[in-house]
C-alpha cells in the first residue's frame, strides 16, 4: 500500500490522541476532528517528515515541541487569552505578568502535544509501518500548505468567536522560542552508543505510564491553586527524568521499535485513564470516553500483534 496508509492513519491519529482521547471534546463533536485534522494531522506529518531527514527522534521531539508553542501561541493563543473558549486558564499562582502567560499551561500545552498529540501517533504508526520517509517534496509541500490552511483557520475561527489578540511582542518571543527549537531540531545528532543493554519494553512502558500518570493525572485530579506550583515542579522532574532516562536507554544494544511503541503505550494508557474525569472543553456528553479509550485499546493491542509477528530490527533506537 505504499506510504498511503500511515500518512492518512497519522494525519487523523494525531487529532484523535490530542484532542478525543484526552476527553477535550465530546462524540458529538467528532465532526471538529475533521476540521483540526489540517492542523494536527498535517503538524504531525510534517514533523515526522522533516525529523525522519533531520536526526530521527531527538529532531521529532524539538519539532513536536516547536509545534505545540505554534498551535497554542500564534495560532490559537491559548497561553495569552484569559477567557479562552470561555475559561480562565491562566490566573492562577504561576501567572507571570511580565510575559503575560502562565508557567503551568505553557508547561500543559508542551506536554499535551509534544508527547501525545504528535510523538505518540508517530510511533503508533511507525509501530505499523516502514519507518523510512514517506513523502517526496510534492507531498511535503501539498502538507505545508494544509497546515498554514488549517492554522488560518483556526485562527480566525478563534477571533471571529472571542476578538482577542495577543501583543506584538508576545508573539515576538514565542516566535524566537519557535525558531530556537527548529534551528536545534535540525542541527541535533543521535549520539553513539552506551555500554550495556536496554531494558525490557515492558519495563520501559511501566516507567511510561508511572511518569506521565505522575504529571498529567495529579493535575488532572487535583485542580486547586495551592497545587499549581507542585504541578510545575512535577512536570520539570518528569521532563528531566524522562529525558535522561530514554537518551540512556536507546543509546544502549537492544533499543528498538518495541521500546518506542512501548513509551508510547504508556502515555496512551495515561490519557485513557485520565479521560474520564476530564470534563469536555466544549460541553457535551462523555460517553465518548468510554468508546475513544476503546479504539486506544484496540489500536494498542494490532500494535503488540504487528510486534510479535515481526523480527524487530536492532537498531540505534534515538532514530
Amino acid at each position: 500500500m505504499g506510504p498511503v496508509w500511515p500518512v492518512l492513519g497519522l494525519f487523523f491519529l494525531a487529532p484523535f490522541v490530542g484532542e478525543f482521547l484526552l476527553g477535550n471534546i465530546p462524540i458529538t463533536g467528532v465532526g471538529l476532528g475533521l476540521l483540526l485534522a489540517p492542523l494536527y494531522g498535517s503538524g504531525a506529518v510534517l514533523v515526522r517528515e522533516l525529523g525522519r531527514r533531520a536526526g530521527g527522534w531527538p529532531s521529532m521531539f524539538l519539532l513536536a515541541a516547536a509545534y505545540a508553542l505554534i498551535e497554542e501561541g500564534p495560532v490559537d493563543q491559548l497561553i495569552w487569552n484569559h477567557s479562552y473558549a470561555g475559561h480562565d486558564y491562566l490566573t492562577g499562582p504561576s501567572y507571570v505578568p511580565l510575559l503575560g502567560t502562565s508557567v503551568e499551561v505553557v508547561q500543559s500545552i508542551l506536554a499535551l502535544h509534544t508527547i501525545w498529540s504528535i510523538c505518540v501517533p508517530i510511533a503508533l504508526v511507525e509501530t505499523l509501518s516502514r519507518r523510512g520517509p514517506w513523502l517526496r517534496t510534492r507531498g511535503l509541500v501539498f502538507f505545508g500548505l494544509l497546515f498554514l490552511a488549517g492554522s488560518a483557520f483556526v485562527f480566525f475561527g478563534n477571533y471571529s468567536e472571542e476578538h482577542f489578540l495577543a501583543r506584538w511582542w508576545q508573539f515576538a518571543y514565542a516566535g524566537l522560542a519557535i525558531v530556537v527549537l527548529i534551528v536545534f531540531a535540525f542541527r541535533v545528532r543521535v549520539a553513539g552508543e552506551r555500554p550495556g543493554a536496554a531494558p525490557s519494553p515492558l519495563l520501559v512502558g511501566f516507567a511510561s505510564v508511572v511518569g506521565t500518570s505522575a504529571y498529567w493525572g495529579s493535575v488532572t485530579l487535583i485542580g486547586a491553586d495551592w497545587f499549581e506550583w507542585v504541578g510545575v515542579a512535577i512536570w520539570c522532574v518528569v521532563v528531566a527524568l524522562g529525558i535522561v532516562l530514554v537518551t540512556r536507554w536507546s543509546r544502549q544494544a537492544g533499543w528498538d521499535q518495541r521500546h518506542r511503541f512501548a513509551l508510547a503505550a504508556g502515555a496512551v494508557l495515561t490519557y485513557v485513564w485520565c479521560s474520564f474525569p476530564v470534563k469536555p472543553e466544549l460541553g457535551g456528553t462523555e460517553a465518548g470516553d468510554f468508546v475513544f479509550s476503546g479504539i486506544a485499546l484496540v489500536l494498542l493491542l494490532w500494535c503488540v500483534v504487528k510486534l510479535r509477528g515481526e523480527r524487530v530490527p536492532r537498531t540505534n533506537g534515538a532514530r
